[in-house]
C-alpha cells in the first residue's frame, strides 16, 4: 500500500511516552506505532457507528420482516 507522508504535532509528554514505546521495542519506529494507533481508532469508530446503527433498528419490525414470506418454507426447513 502506498504511504503519505503526514506532519502532526504532539505535546512534549505524548512524544516522550511514543519515545519510551519505541526504544523498549514495543513499535519499530515512532511511525508505525503512530500508524497502528490511528487503525485502532479508526476501526473503532467504524464499529461504533455499527452499533449505533443497529441500536436504531426495531427488533420486532426486523422479526418481521425476516420472517416475511416464509410461512410455506417454514415447515420444510431442517430441524436443530
Amino acid at each position: 500500500m502506498a504511504m503519505t507522508r503526514i506532519v502532526i504535532t504532539l505535546d512534549q509528554e505524548t512524544l516522550s511516552r511514543l519515545d519510551h514505546l519505541v526504544q523498549e521495542k514495543a513499535y519499530p519506529s515512532r511511525s508505525k506505532a503512530i500508524r497502528e494507533a490511528i487503525q485502532e481508532k479508526v476501526e473503532h469508530a467504524r464499529r461504533n457507528r455499527l452499533a449505533v446503527e443497529c441500536a436504531k433498528l426495531d427488533p420486532n419490525s426486523e422479526q418481521a420482516l425476516a420472517e416475511e414470506g416464509m410461512g410455506t418454507e417454514l415447515a420444510t426447513w431442517p430441524q436443530y
